[in-house]
């Protein structure tokens, strides 16, 4: 399946600090790859992958699994644990969910999290039936492009698959009640005004994580696609900060044994 242009993966070389970027459901790399550029700009290392069955169809991502985005993020940062001394992941909405599974699984190899409106729940009221409803319904209209910023696109897609709710919904079941083993540094970005993400997913984040630092910013001026609002330079340059201030988790840290 070709790729839309906007959906390109893109990797920095750089120092031995790395970064991974991870995007939200049914987006792409495209909105994650300003801030990925500033952080390569102050000569980190970055990644920021394209996960399985984003940035093609639907339809296609109609036919991957959670487990598929995960293994690709897991991949992207084992990848960055071999050649880095300091290892973050930057992530916003469902890259969130994703991330916080990274902070559950390898605690001793995440030198911090760095979440733009993390999705844990959803606004949607239909997205917990999903598991019944994609044996009868294919699609439903996008819930992409929450944008205060006038003419910006996330480029995401137009319909979002029933059978990939589902997905996200497992995704959610499996990292929700591990979050007490996370205990990376947060830098907890949330917009004042989300349309697709409550506040219910940063309330869990705050009071399940064991992170003895969680950093909250409110976000004033942007909705839910915080990366590309009008506070992407107040993340990037936030982020940037964050990331001089803390140092690597533990020198001989090894990855940590699958489940």
């Amino acid at each position: 399946m070709a790729l839309k242009d906007s959906a390109q993966p893109f990797h920095q070389p750089g120092d031995d600090t790395g970064v991974l970027f991870l995007h939200g459901f049914t987006g792409s790399p495209h909105a994650m790859r300003a801030w990925a550029e500033r952080t390569a700009e102050a000569g980190h290392t970055v990644a920021v992958p394209r996960l399985p069955g984003h940035g093609t169809t639907w339809q296609e991502l109609a036919r991957t699994d959670w487990i598929d985005w995960y293994a690709t993020a897991e991949r992207e940062f084992l990848t960055l644990t071999r050649s880095c001394a300091r290892v973050f992941v930057a992530a916003l909405s469902m890259g969130g969910a994703l991330a916080l599974r990274l902070a559950e699984r390898h605690p001793d190899l995440i030198s911090g999290l760095l979440l733009v409106n993390p999705a844990l729940t959803s606004a949607n009221r239909l997205l917990p039936l999903a598991g019944p409803l994609h044996h009868v319904m294919k699609s439903q209209p996008a819930i992409a492009n929450d944008i205060a910023k006038p003419g910006i696109s996330e480029k995401a897609y137009e319909r979002t698959p029933v059978r990939a709710g589902h997905q996200l919904n497992l995704l959610w079941n499996d990292v929700r009640p591990y979050l007490d083993l996370v205990t990376a540094p947060i830098l907890l970005f949330r917009s004042a005004i989300d349309h697709v993400v409550p506040p219910s997913s940063a309330e869990l984040i705050r009071r399940q994580t064991s992170s003895m630092e969680i950093d909250e910013v409110t976000l004033l001026n942007s909705f839910h696609v915080a990366t590309l609002d009008w506070d992407a330079d107040l993340i990037a340059e936030r982020s940037l900060d964050f990331i001089a201030g803390h140092p690597a988790r533990r020198e001989d840290a090894q990855p940590s044994a699958a489940w």
